[in-house]
């Protein structure tokens, strides 16, 4: 038997990578991590802008329903549809003048109530009711002014502004008021319409007295309590985005001055303040704040215990149009 000699078995050849592809292929992937990154964050931050440009949106064009009926064939009262431009020009006013006659002499009445609806609603504002408290004012021989600010109106649609262009809307009808010969004029605001007659009577001498359902002082914080009503966001950024995207859809800066100088005020005029416990859009504390600056005997604060927003006349009819109209004759 022979043996035949074979040739020992040899391990495969080892590849070597050069140096230079290693790092090359480490700085590829280096780099597309980083754009990876850069990339998740700017969708991230896109996401963000673009959900808070809709908020902001949607603050600016709030819905507001269309109205559903009129003065006369709500309570039989005559009266008059009225069109002025704002005090500032930009805008214009939609309303409705209801004159009221005395029953005694049938001569024309020099007090006039200006009606200053809430935000996200208009002249009617059904769930006050306004109707029921223009028939009121019109027995105790008051005109009535009730319009629409311009994010209400379906003929002179005009962005909410918060305050700042609804104020010279309000001012404007004070100035009709007294062209058809008002000595006094009274505003009753109701939630944003309040905080805006607080405004107005900064700026002028003649409103003669305020009445303040549900008050509605606009400023980053208030904003961002309305804004959880909606969704849950952190409070910031959320108040400083949407207060720098407001402007695009409003063209007026969101400015917090205003409500600060509203809580610094002690009005020369008597206000009347009432508001809830209960109200989750405006705390009770800005309204006994804004109270607690006034002197004048007149000035009074009501505050209704387990009162929610806006809702203060439902919760005792009978004793809301009774402290109205005490508060009316003490003035």
């Amino acid at each position: 038997m022979s043996i035949t000699n074979q040739p020992p078995l040899q391990s495969p050849a080892t590849v070597r990578v050069a140096p230079s592809v290693v790092i090359k292929r480490k700085s590829r992937l280096t780099h597309f991590s980083i754009a990876s990154i850069v990339t998740a964050i700017a969708f991230f931050g896109l996401t963000v802008i673009v959900s808070h440009a809709i908020i902001a949106w949607n603050l600016a064009f709030p819905y507001v329903p269309p109205l559903e009926s009129n003065p006369f064939d709500k309570k039989q009262l005559p009266y008059e549809v009225v069109v002025f431009p704002s005090r500032s020009g930009e805008t214009t006013v939609d309303s409705w003048y209801i004159p009221a006659v005395s029953s005694s002499s049938k001569a024309e009445s020099k007090q006039t109530v200006i009606l200053s609806h809430g935000y996200g609603a208009n002249r009617e504002e059904s769930w006050v009711p306004m109707y029921d408290l223009a028939e009121l004012l019109n027995e105790l021989n008051y005109n009535v002014i009730m319009f629409d600010y311009g994010y209400a109106s379906k003929r002179y649609n005009a962005p909410a502004t918060w305050g700042t262009e609804e104020k010279n809307q309000l001012l404007a009808t004070v100035d009709y008021a007294k062209e058809r010969g008002a000595e006094k004029i009274i505003v009753w605001g109701f939630s944003m319409g309040g905080g805006t007659a607080l405004q107005a009577a900064l700026e002028t001498d003649a409103i003669n007295a305020l009445m303040l359902d549900s008050l509605f002082l606009p400023s980053p914080d208030t904003l961002y309590t309305n804004i959880q009503q909606y969704i849950g966001l952190p409070k910031y950024p959320t108040t400083a985005i949407i207060s720098k995207l407001l402007p695009l859809w409003t063209n007026h800066a969101f400015s917090n001055q205003p409500a600060q100088a509203v809580l610094a005020k002690q009005y020369d005029i008597p206000l009347y303040i009432m508001h809830g416990t209960a109200d989750n859009k405006a705390d009770v504390h800005i309204a006994e704040q804004i109270a607690g600056n006034q002197k004048l005997v007149q000035s009074q604060l009501w505050v209704v215990e387990g009162g929610q927003h806006e809702l203060l006349f439902r919760k005792d009819p009978n004793l809301y149009m009774k402290k109205i109209a005490q508060f009316l004759s003490s003035i």
